[in-house]
């Protein structure tokens, strides 16, 4: 038996260092495994068939010709599989999207629907068996037209109120001496994670076993358990590496039908879909559709804004994008109206993506603001200062912490705003009209209810056990860093394992609120564990084990309006001859919280800017009204940044704690994408003097523009 010790004196603020990724060799060796390497005995493969039509029903599938074939084991459909319970409400208190819920009726309500699982031995024989099988449909007429006057429109809740009203807007915007009254547009856009959606499931005495790769195996465990009528302890969910989520990784088709497989069949079965399944089973963002309206006197101080969003949904299932959102937290007025509205559509499931409403929502509020400014006559920035409210638009609670404006001073002296000239179309390199644009960034700062297991071992070292997901944010480093201050030893001295739902339930990684929420539960055992130790206590050879849970010390905080901000910056040169658009030079300064690891803090935060940059440019996944599918889905069809697209792109951020956090951590996962794809756009504004208020800024959107003369302005 050993007696602990606190460790050596060296251990000392390890949060806030560089660090770099306890799991970095073993996935550059090859050693880190993922969802779709791990093997198993006696492994049975599954390959989806998808619906070929938008709108319709089955009316046959030809298996015997299939089930012929060699190696075929088993094609599951509508006809055969096993029944799943939908209606239920998850742990993110929303219900499961259909989709995932497979074979269970003969409709098709897009293209892309699951309508069978033909399983073989090999992937192979698994994949050739599924193309050849024949499926045939009654077809039905298909709307995939999202556009600002559908009457069929409606408001709808999602994650936020779908609308907030206060003030008289019609008399704010009647008494306001300058107005913007403006549409803009986002397109469908998708998540594109290098790793693609993977999972096997058994059943293993009786119980059943899944590893995939998901953004949080409680979430999933949640799902399955209630779907298959199963207690949670009869579930167990695993997902060690994860090659990037976005929002996507919960509950999808590949998971449900990789267990039914496995329960029809009695023997492991994995489900991996292919690049082009995951642009119709994997969800994405939903085209927006938004009306900004501002009024603000002639010194640029609102007195009416309101900001609708409309967004696309299936028919089987409701996902709102809530774009109206962020103006409930950036600007305040008199009047104040904002609305998320949804229209069904003969579509697939949106679902969460980056940034999901604050993306898309900040690109319209932080454009509209940059023409308030330009008709005011007011710099961008100053605009924004001088609308700074004191406490939340909507809410009218404080703010925890709202360090925007030390954000905008310090971006706007490293970027050199100062030397800005702001008429727009009076800068050249050459061929290349230059330009620059801002914008301000917000995502909420939240956290969910999480355990965690801390053991002190007998030789010294501690092990921290929790359902936590690194999902390429290098979330398992900073818990490293975080227990090592909380347990006052080196970082060298834990071990964190994470990704496995036997480990209890935690927050998924998602809504920027993962490290902090896992943080403040390893936090509340380490603590806990260091007294227990301060009395003496001998380690057993098995070790001491300490279990947090935060579900009422997260209960017990204040009401407040809890964000990590930004100021965006960007450089573009236009060429108008070619249509083309250069980002040469972007700038992030953020407030997000006490920052556990720059090293992978700035990660994220470059990361996002850069996927702000492929908003403004390139992504767009464009629909053919014919078929109800998407054009290329796929990485050669749906275009995305390059690093000849990003030369240079800085991240930094000011000093910014949260009090009301035991690490002071707020979050840096999404804030990084809010606003960048504005600011890129303010900048285009700024080169050529015309305004693009629909994204991409593609080559041919460039070139139909009207070049107004030097120092004047139009619209695209």
């Amino acid at each position: 038996m050993t007696t602990a010790t606190t460790g050596p004196t060296t251990a000392k603020g390890a949060v806030g260092t560089a660090h770099t990724r306890v799991e970095g060799r073993d996935k550059v060796t090859g050693a880190a495994r993922y969802a779709g390497e791990i093997p198993f005995a006696d492994l049975a493969h599954g390959w989806l068939v998808l619906s070929t039509v938008a709108r319709g029903r089955i009316r046959s599938i030809d298996t015997d010709p299939v089930l012929g074939m060699p190696g075929v084991l088993a094609v599951l459909h509508h006809g055969n599989a096993p029944r799943v319970d939908t209606d239920y409400v998850g742990m993110l208190g929303i219900p499961p999207d259909p989709t995932a819920a497979v074979f269970q009726n003969d409709r098709v309500p897009h293209a892309g629907w699951p309508v069978a699982l033909v399983v073989a031995g090999t992937p192979e024989q698994a994949r050739e068996a599924a193309e050849a099988l024949v499926v045939t449909y009654d077809t039905e007429p298909h709307d995939i037209t999202l556009s600002a006057d559908r009457p069929d429109a409606y408001p709808a809740d999602g994650h936020m109120p779908a609308e907030t009203e206060k003030g008289d807007l019609a008399a704010g915007l009647a008494a306001s001496a300058v107005v913007v009254d403006e549409e803009y547009t986002t397109p469908e856009e998708h998540h594109s994670m290098m790793e693609p959606h993977a999972a096997t499931a058994l059943w293993d005495g009786g119980r059943l076993e899944v590893v995939d790769s998901n953004q949080g195996t409680t979430w999933v465990q949640d799902e399955l358990a209630k779907m298959f009528s199963l207690d949670e302890s009869a579930v167990r969910v695993r997902s060690e590496h994860v090659g990037g989520g976005f929002g996507s990784k919960g509950l999808r088709a590949h998971q449900v039908s990789a267990v039914m497989a496995a329960t029809v069949l009695h023997r492991p079965v994995r489900v991996v879909m292919t690049r082009r399944q995951m642009f119709s089973l994997a969800g994405y963002r939903s085209p927006t559709t938004q009306r900004v309206r501002l009024g603000a006197g002639a010194d640029g101080r609102l007195r009416a804004l309101e900001h609708r969003s409309l967004n696309q949904t299936s028919t089987v299932y409701e996902f709102v994008e809530p774009g109206a959102g962020v103006a409930r937290v950036m600007y305040d007025a008199d009047a104040h109206r904002t609305a998320n509205h949804v229209v069904r559509l003969d579509v697939p499931s949106p679902t969460f993506m980056r940034a999901p409403g604050e993306a898309p929502g900040s690109f319209a509020i932080e454009s509209a603001f940059d023409e308030l400014a330009e008709r005011c006559g007011v710099d961008p920035i100053d605009l924004r200062l001088r609308n700074e409210p004191e406490v939340g638009p909507v809410s009218g609670l404080p703010f925890s912490g709202r360090n925007l404006a030390a954000c905008f001073n310090e971006g706007a002296r490293r970027f050199g705003w100062a030397e800005r000239d702001p008429r727009p179309g009076v800068r050249r390199d050459g061929r290349w009209l230059l330009g620059t644009g801002t914008a301000a960034a917000s995502f909420q700062a939240g956290a969910g209810p999480s355990t965690a297991l801390v053991t002190a071992e007998a030789d010294g070292t501690f092990t921290v056990r929790i359902a936590a997901a690194d999902i390429g944010t290098g979330a398992r480093t900073a818990l490293t860093l975080v227990a090592a201050d909380a347990l006052d030893v080196t970082p060298e001295q834990v071990r964190v394992r994470i990704g496995d739902s036997d480990f209890g339930p935690a927050m998924i990684a998602g809504g920027s609120m993962g490290t902090r929420s896992w943080a403040w539960a390893i936090t509340e055992a380490a603590r806990e564990l260091r007294e227990r130790l301060a009395l003496g206590t001998s380690i057993p050879p098995e070790g001491i084990t300490v279990r947090s849970d935060t579900t009422a010390a997260l209960g017990a905080l204040a009401q407040k309006e809890r964000h990590s901000f930004g100021a965006q910056f960007a450089e573009v040169a236009v060429d108008t001859a070619t249509g083309e658009v250069r980002v040469r030079r972007m700038l992030g300064i953020f407030a997000a919280g006490r920052i556990v690891n720059p090293l992978t803090a700035r990660n994220q935060l470059v990361g996002g800017m850069v996927w702000g940059i492929s908003m403004a440019l390139h992504e767009e996944a464009v629909r053919d009204r014919a078929s109800g599918g998407l054009y290329g889905p796929d990485l050669a069809g749906y275009h995305v940044a390059t690093h000849a697209d990003v030369p240079d792109v800085q991240a930094d951020w000011v000093d910014d704690p949260d009090p009301d956090d035991p690490v002071g951590i707020k979050g840096v996962g999404e804030i990084g994408i809010v606003g960048a794809a504005a600011a890129v756009a303010n900048a285009v504004w700024h080169a050529t003097g015309v305004r693009h208020r629909s994204l991409p800024i593609r080559p041919d959107r460039v070139l139909s523009a009207t070049v107004p003369a030097v120092g004047g302005g139009t619209d695209a």
